[in-house]
């Protein structure tokens, strides 16, 4: 008599955890962004390229708040925020402008999508030597409140 399996509804997986690499042109584009000179809030919006497996540049943003940056993230599909720029003053009066990684999952999208986001955003992460990372789960929780809540942790 063959073994029974503890969860006979589980199939085992055969497909493995896609983790994509970081276009070098993205990782040279955020190391510029982080020490950029500018003071205004930026953003630039990274996604999969699903056929190079590749994180790759999507959009770049100047002079956008959280809310306006929420609106041009997509509902149902996973990406990566990267906000820099964003003037967050300390409470001992000190101004500073810290890079923030942002990895929006939105429920609701594709198991797939949200495996191989997944996966890869620690690659993500140490390529562009990120330490403020934050999630999301719908876009509507992408707000200036909800930002400087996390950041006041790294005070």
């Amino acid at each position: 008599m063959g073994r029974r399996r503890l969860f006979p509804w589980k199939q085992p997986r055969s497909d493995s955890l896609v983790v994509c690499d970081v276009d070098p042109a993205l990782t040279e584009k955020l190391r510029k962004f982080r020490f950029r000179k500018e003071t205004n809030n930026a953003a630039i919006l990274m996604k999969i390229d699903k056929e190079r497996q590749l994180v790759v540049l999507e959009e770049e943003f100047q002079d956008i708040s959280p809310e306006e940056l929420k609106s041009e993230l997509p509902e149902r599909q996973p990406r990566y925020p990267s906000a820099v720029g964003y003037k967050y003053v300390h409470d001992d009066g000190r101004v500073s402008y810290p890079l923030c990684f942002i990895f929006s999952s939105p429920v609701g999208c594709k198991p797939e999508q949200q495996m191989m986001y997944a996966g890869s955003k620690n690659r993500l992460v140490q390529a562009a030597e990120l330490t403020k990372v934050f999630e999301i789960r719908t876009t509507e929780d992408l707000t200036e409140e909800w930002l400087l809540e996390r950041l006041a942790f790294f005070r």
